[in-house]
């Protein structure tokens, strides 16, 4: 199996909405997505749920532009880091990975 890669790209991301709305772009959600944590956490969870080139794959979530979000909003960034950790810690064939990039003057 190889990898198919995702960038979820949170630049300009400012509170939980438009955390969860780049992840219903980026991974392509059901229009049924709840936009809440737990959501969050099914869907990744979810094979099923996944674009559909992700199918009999193993999903890498490749997660840019986080630090403004991450130091705006450190409560809700704390549970997202939960819900990514948890999702990736299964049988999915998820993995959620941060990239540290250069930092921002």
């Amino acid at each position: 199996m190889t990898d198919h890669v995702v960038t979820l790209d949170l630049d300009g991301v400012t509170d939980k909405a438009g955390l969860m709305d780049r992840c219903a772009r980026a991974l392509e959600l059901p229009d049924w997505f709840g936009r809440n944590w737990d959501a969050l956490a099914d869907s990744l969870r979810d094979p099923s749920v996944w674009p559909e080139a992700a199918a009999d794959k193993e999903l890498l979530v490749v997660v840019r532009n986080w630090r403004p979000y991450a130091e705006a909003r450190p409560e809700e960034w704390a549970i997202a880091q939960e819900v990514f950790t948890e999702a990736s810690g299964g049988r999915s064939g998820l993995t959620v990975a941060l990239a540290l990039g250069r930092p921002q003057p």
